[in-house]
């Protein structure tokens, strides 16, 4: 029997990897570009709630990084194509720096302390690693002179300590997509960003500061957009 409702689900809609939707409207920004670069710092899980993978599926290619060893290997197992890095992303290289565990490729693993004190549920385990920045991470890599269509980070509260250091001037990621935390924020309140929170935050600022404009957020991840882009 021909399943109908099945056919046209698979005709007029589109399937979405990430938790939010964020991929199909990066899809829609860059619609015209075939073979793009992209970074997604926080990955998690190759396929289940990850921004890059319907990119990915396109053509792109990039580098993945977790603090998670078990999230790269699974990168390694089904996105090979991709650079995939375990490392503990933060302002500085060589650092020390408290790990968070809740689980093996839990999405909710970080660095933050404060997010860590807020919550409910404890870590199992606290770890201790050594730090490498944004910039050294891609510099190690053969996409330290590409053109960077798409940065991507979630990491749990340490979004814009990560990206104060970045070297915006150098990489130009024409797209951001970041989470802005707001730790006092009870758990259910956390899609409900308001409007002058936003404008008040540090990540916010920066990005400002760095020429870009925000186009768009869908509970905690904000889509910001290089001024004066044009995707060709």
């Amino acid at each position: 029997m021909i399943n109908l409702k099945k056919i046209y689900y698979e005709k007029y809609t589109k399937k979405s990897y990430s938790i939010s939707n964020v991929d199909l409207i990066l899809e829609r920004i860059f619609s015209k570009i075939k073979n793009g670069i992209y970074i997604d710092i926080g990955c998690n899980h190759p396929i289940k709630y990850n921004n890059t993978y319907l990119l990915h599926k396109k053509g792109w290619k990039g580098i993945n990084i977790d603090l998670d060893i078990e999230s790269i290997k699974e990168f390694n197992k089904f996105r090979p194509q991709d650079t995939n890095i375990c490392a503990v992303v933060s302002a500085k290289d060589g650092k020390k720096k408290n790990i968070y565990i809740y689980h093996s490729r839990s999405a909710i693993n970080t660095v933050s302390k404060k997010l860590v004190d807020k919550r409910s549920t404890k870590p199992k385990q606290i770890i201790e690693r050594v730090t490498r920045s944004l910039n050294n991470i891609i510099e190690n890599t053969s996409f330290n002179n590409k053109k960077l269509n798409l940065l991507s980070i979630d990491i749990e509260n340490y979004e814009y300590q990560v990206l104060k250091s970045f070297n915006f001037n150098k990489y130009k990621p024409d797209v951001v997509v970041a989470e802005i935390h707001n730790i006092k924020q009870k758990d259910l309140e956390i899609y409900t960003q308001s409007l002058d929170f936003i404008l008040k935050s540090n990540l916010y600022k920066l990005m400002l500061k760095n020429n870009y404009k925000l186009v768009n957020w869908i509970h905690s991840d904000f889509i910001f957009v290089r001024n004066n882009l044009r995707i060709k």
